[in-house]
Parts: structure tokens; sequence; C-alpha cells
């Protein structure tokens, strides 16, 4: 038992107001992660609730929630003016979402100079695949990582050090730190930060939790869509012995994935077989076979400018060289070799890469 001083009962986040803007996945799992920091967090829903996939009730421990209708004068008033007593906003939708509501960072930024504005995004707000749907399947795919898990003859799974070493471990580390460094700044107090990866681990699994407690998550692999049995989420060899990962998870993905693949029975399928798991066996079979005539490159052209959440398996070689990389600047060149440059990208204060330790001056003191 820890006989040290008192806890502070309101976190090291107490004081830090977040305006959350409800979505799926990421950014609510971050709110989450915020309030129970002590951060006071006001989620602003759609009339109704958040039901989709990955948001709701689940993620909203801790928080404030606030029903809106973005589309009326006076919900777009009541939210304004929430932000305006805010230290920060974050929303996760895809890149104009916010702009188009008269939401968007120009026009907050404006009204309140010092909120911190907070995106989160699949494929970043600009680039060639910004507007593009996806999942995170297809995210790890075209970072070049996915190859490294990967077993002789097996489809890639997610790679090895991210999700335990650098999820897990440095960026709970990191934000530990965080929190403790604004809680320092109340108390005139620091603090020891214990984090361990298989507390960070345990925790990033509170998603998994949240589908399991809305039952869009079954223990039985059969009928488990992320546990590759189905025909929409998994990766999938190609003619070239090359890797296409699909992730077309909501049924109107998968109908334009069936569609593509000119697999017009199997199109009319998918609208239902999100829920029907006893189709996965049958259809699966078909996009294997069917990934399984022809080149990568092939479906990647076939694929262009789809909704089908679907993306092409790259070696870490090709990652830097994928013109959605460039575009954004994901790389770096330093000692002849291809670095990831730091990320989220910030608009006033961005991250600058220091020079390789081998071209540094070392010194004894």
């Amino acid at each position: 038992m820890n006989k040290g001083t008192p806890q502070d009962p309101a976190g090291p986040l107490a004081g830090l107001k977040i305006v959350e803007f409800a979505g799926i996945g990421p950014a609510p799992f971050a709110g989450l992660a915020l309030a129970d920091f002590g951060a006071e967090v006001t989620v602003v829903e759609r009339l109704g609730g958040e039901t989709r996939l990955g948001g709701g009730a689940a993620l909203n421990r801790g928080k404030t929630v606030v029903q809106a209708d973005l589309k009326s004068p006076a919900g777009l008033a009541r939210v304004r003016e929430l932000v305006a007593g805010a230290d920060a906003l974050i929303e996760g939708f895809r890149p104009g979402v916010m702009e188009r509501l008269g939401l968007g960072p120009d026009t907050l930024l404006a009204a309140h100079p010092t909120l911190v504005y907070a995106r989160l995004t699949g494929w970043g707000q600009d680039g060639p695949l910004a507007q593009r749907a996806g999942h995170d399947i297809n995210y790890v795919a075209l970072s070049g990582l996915m190859p490294f898990a990967a077993r002789p003859g097996q489809p890639p799974a997610l790679p090895a050090t991210l999700l335990g070493d650098i999820g897990g471990g440095a960026l709970t580390m990191l934000f530990g730190l965080m929190c403790a460094l604004w809680e320092s700044r109340r108390s005139g107090r620091g603090q020891v930060v214990d984090a361990a990866i298989v507390d960070g681990v345990g925790y990033m699994g509170t998603l998994i939790q949240a589908l399991r407690a809305g039952g869009r998550w079954d223990d039985d692999p059969s009928h488990n869509l992320f546990l590759h049995r189905s025909h929409f989420y998994d990766c999938f060899e190609c003619a070239d012995g090359r890797w296409l990962s699909l992730g077309a998870i909501e049924a109107s993905f998968q109908q334009a994935l069936m569609e593509r693949l000119d697999l017009a029975q199997g199109a009319s399928a998918a609208a239902r077989s999100e829920d029907d798991s006893a189709q996965w066996p049958i259809l699966r079979d078909a996009v294997a076979a069917r990934i399984r005539q022809e080149p990568l490159a092939h479906w990647v052209a076939m694929f262009e400018g789809s909704d089908a959440c679907v993306a092409p398996v790259l070696t870490a070689a090709e990652a830097p060289l994928h013109p959605h990389q460039q575009a954004r600047r994901n790389f770096f060149m330093q000692d002849g070799a291809a670095w990831p440059m730091p990320a989220p990208k910030l608009s006033r204060t961005p991250a600058r890469p220091g020079d390789s330790a081998r071209s540094n001056d070392i010194r004894e003191e």
C-alpha cells in the first residue's frame, strides 16, 4: 500500500477542458483517456446519440454528453459556446466535414486564438487518399511494416513492436508524462509515471471491450470479422505473391468491394453479411480466388478512387515512394536512408527531426 501523499481525486488533467465531436474508434478513446486522467470532456453527439461501430456510451465514461443538431443555427450556436470555454477540441471526421459545418479551425481559432484543435483521421488532412474510407488494417498495410509480422506462406498480420513497445509502452509513457507535467503546473510538485507495457496494451483494449459490451465482438472466431474468417477484413494473396488488405466493415463498403471484384452475387449478399457470418466461408473463398487471379498492381488500379477500404501491403522500401506518403511528406532522408517523419503534424510548431547520432559531436564533460 502506498503510504505517501494522498492522491488528488481531481486527476492530473483537472482544469483542462476538452470538446469532443462524437465519432468512432481512436478519437473517442483519446477523449476517454483524457477524461480518465481528470480532464473535463464534453462530447457533442448527434440527436439520438452515437450508435456506430466503435462509438457511443461505452467510450463516453466520465464525459458529459451534449446532443446537438449541427445543421441548425441554435445547435451550432450552442457548440460554439462550448468551444469558446474549452482548451482543446477533438474531432475524427474526414477532411472538410467540420469546415462544411462552419466549425473548421480557421473559423474557431479566429474567435478563440488559444484553442488547440486536434484532428484525428485515417489518411490525414491532405494527400491523394485523404477522402478515401479505410480502417486500421489498411493504414498499417500502407506503412510498409505489416510484412514484418508475416510467417512463411501466411498472410501478413499486424507488425511487431507497434502494439506493445510503441503503443502500450512509449506512447502511454508520453501521455503519462504530459499528464504529470500539466498537474505540476497546479501543484508545483512532481510525481512518478509508472508506464508498464502490459498496462498500456490492456488499456488500449478498451475499444474491444466496448465492442463486446455492445454485442459487436464475438469470442468465437467464426463469427468475428476481425479474426481472419470474413471475406471483407483480412489480407488476401494476389497472383504475384503480393498481398492486398481489405477492411470493408460497413455494408456499403462491402458492396463497393464486391462490385469492384466483379462478384455480382456476392455484392447483393454483402449488404447483409456483416451480421450473417454463415455466409462468410463461401464469400471468402470467392474473394480469395478472385484476388489470386490478378497481380497486386491490377487491384491497386482497380480500386483507385473507391471507398471499398482496400490498400496494398507495401514493403518498408516501397512505403516512402507511395504518392500519398510523398504528398504528406511522411519520410525524410538521413544518412542515406528514409526515416518516418514525426507525427502528428502541428500547424504552428511542427516537429523537426534532429541530426542523426553519427553526425552529432560527442563531448566529455
